[in-house]
């Protein structure tokens, strides 16, 4: 059962959060170090060069530029001002899309909003439900659906309302994700032609008792997209392989290291087979090193 001072708290908690992670992201976009995070665009196109790149030691990792820190919030009424295409141009396409997430929010939430406090706060407020059936409540309970009493004709305006809010957010959606995709398409249609535009990722590919994956996957294309397939590479997943590659190195050089033992001391050398050999039966150290680097090769082939 929340109360008003409830809400106010939470409301306190997370204005202080988002002025604190503001602040930290504007103290960061100032530095010098992460220049090149917050400008990629202007790097690739050679308009802004590092700041660390020249200048003392402390002002390449450090920004001691008071002023910047007063005016560190100046570029949002610019970037709100600028015109898409323009901000897509100075900033990139996941700029703007950004920005019209937040007014997507506004355009959803604030009519939603108006319409709650005009239509439904007085349908609830206006019952004495909870205090008829002399329940533990808050004020904030009166203005909800359980100040309703059962049966009451009073649920038709929650009924229309649901479905008045679904239909604009579905709408607003709906125009919003065709606004997108027509400047996903518009900027890919500007950009120059790169490989990955033209690339599509195949996974989880059955296994084929009588072709390669290879050549199952350059079969498959051939017979369903003659005219768009151009080549393809297969990529596997060499973790395991690294693993024996890195196991079969420590073996060779622990095998140097017991025959270079054996040519100084000339006494074979011998080691545990436990944990950090220390543990488990004592064998010949080079003879266990020659095996164990066999039976890697019979793993990794």
């Amino acid at each position: 059962m929340a109360t008003i001072k409830d809400i106010g708290v939470g409301a306190a908690f997370n204005i202080v959060t988002a002025t604190i992670f503001l602040l930290i992201f504007a103290f960061l976009r100032l530095q010098p170090i992460n220049d090149r995070i917050f400008f990629p665009k202007w790097y690739l196109k050679g308009m802004r060069d590092s700041p660390s790149s020249a200048g003392a030691a402390v002002t390449k990792y450090v920004n001691l530029n008071v002023r910047s820190y007063l005016k560190f919030l100046s570029w949002m009424p610019a970037a709100l001002k600028m015109p898409e295409e323009e901000l897509i141009e100075h900033a990139g396409l996941d700029s703007v899309v950004y920005l019209r997430i937040y007014l997507t929010g506004l355009k959803i939430f604030v009519p939603i909003t108006i319409l709650a406090f005009a239509v439904l706060v007085p349908v609830n407020w206006t019952n004495d439900t909870l205090d008829d059936l002399k329940v533990v409540h808050s004020d904030i309970d009166n203005l909800s659906i359980s100040n309703i009493p059962h049966g009451s004709k009073r649920f038709i305006a929650h009924l229309v309302m649901a479905y008045v809010f679904t239909f604009w957010t579905c709408y607003v959606l709906k125009n919003e994700y065709e606004r997108v995709a027509t400047m996903r398409l518009r900027f890919l249609a500007s950009e120059k032609r790169r490989p990955d535009q033209f690339t599509v990722l195949v996974r989880n590919i059955p296994p084929d008792p009588d072709e390669s994956v290879s050549e199952l996957v350059e079969h498959f294309f051939l017979v369903n997209h003659p005219d768009h397939y151009l080549k393809h590479q297969t990529v596997y997943n060499a973790n395991k392989l690294a693993d024996l590659v890195e196991k079969k190195k420590k073996m060779r050089n622990w095998l140097d290291y017991y025959q270079n033992k054996l040519e100084r001391k000339s006494k074979r050398p011998t080691t545990k087979t436990g944990f950090l050999g220390c543990f488990g039966s004592e064998v010949d150290a080079i003879d266990h090193c020659k095996s164990e680097i066999e039976k890697i090769g019979k793993e990794g082939s």
